[in-house]
């Protein structure tokens, strides 16, 4: 997958592409962690497109496969999917695991996005 690719206008990173759209995008950057096979990461990709369709420019989101980048998975702690962790100045600083709704998600991150 390529940062090109993308599912409900939310696309993807890798490995690869991680340090420049992520940790050095110079805003905000949601950054959820997912698999093809995860219902709950299915579940909540929708939520994240909304999310940042509604912020707009204050933050970007973008979608991480754990199976096919494991290096950056295991970089971030990350154990559970779907995970959530924002990034500013390329640091995580708040970090949401399982789905949830829209309204919950916006709760949760308040004060970091």
């Amino acid at each position: 997958m390529t940062t090109t690719q993308a599912a409900q206008g939310v696309p993807y990173v890798t490995d690869e592409t991680f340090t420049e759209e992520v940790l050095s995008a110079g805003v905000p950057v949601l950054v959820q962690f997912t698999a093809q096979w995860c219902p709950s990461c299915k579940q909540l990709t929708p939520v994240l497109a909304a999310l940042a369709a509604e912020l707009g420019d204050r933050v970007k989101a973008v979608r991480l496969d754990v199976d096919h980048n494991p290096r950056t998975t295991v970089d971030h702690g990350v154990l559970a999917i779907p995970t959530l962790l924002v990034f500013q100045d390329g640091e995580p600083v708040r970090s949401v695991v399982g789905a949830r709704s829209k309204a919950r998600l916006l709760k949760d991150l308040d004060g970091v996005i």
